[in-house]
């Protein structure tokens, strides 16, 4: 009785540990939960309510169209280079119409500290 034990408390610890080590690709974030995260990583910026109103539909409509181009260059079986090139064509037309609303203090701010904070953290190695 205590080996099936045993052997059943193995089981389920490789069991855990086996799930675990493929590393549940979790689920995409919506462009309205995107936008949120965004806006709270802003707070530094101290923006009005006026700037933080105007910001927030700039970024709601790059998530939305960043979102949207992404689902058909997937569907369309682009490569990588191509989604890279028109993800950059849409951050430098959010970019430029952020450039309108924040100091030039603020825009550095953002391009030095928020936007990098914002990019997706890839798990180093997994080389064979």
């Amino acid at each position: 009785m205590k080996k099936q034990i045993g052997l059943m408390v193995m089981a389920a610890l490789f069991s855990i540990t086996a799930v675990n080590a493929q590393g549940g690709g979790g689920q995409r974030q919506t462009p309205e939960e995107r936008t949120k995260a965004t806006m709270e990583k802003m707070a530094p910026l101290n923006l009005d309510a006026e700037a933080k109103a105007k910001t927030e539909i700039i970024i709601s409509e790059f998530n939305t169209a960043s979102q949207k181009m992404m689902t058909e260059l997937r569907e369309s079986g682009a490569d990588r280079e191509t989604m890279m090139a028109k993800r950059k064509e849409l951050s430098d037309a959010r970019d430029g119409k952020l450039k309108l609303v924040f100091t030039e203090a603020q825009m550095k701010q953002w391009k030095d500290e928020i936007e990098p904070s914002l990019r997706p953290q890839r798990p180093g190695g997994g080389g064979n």
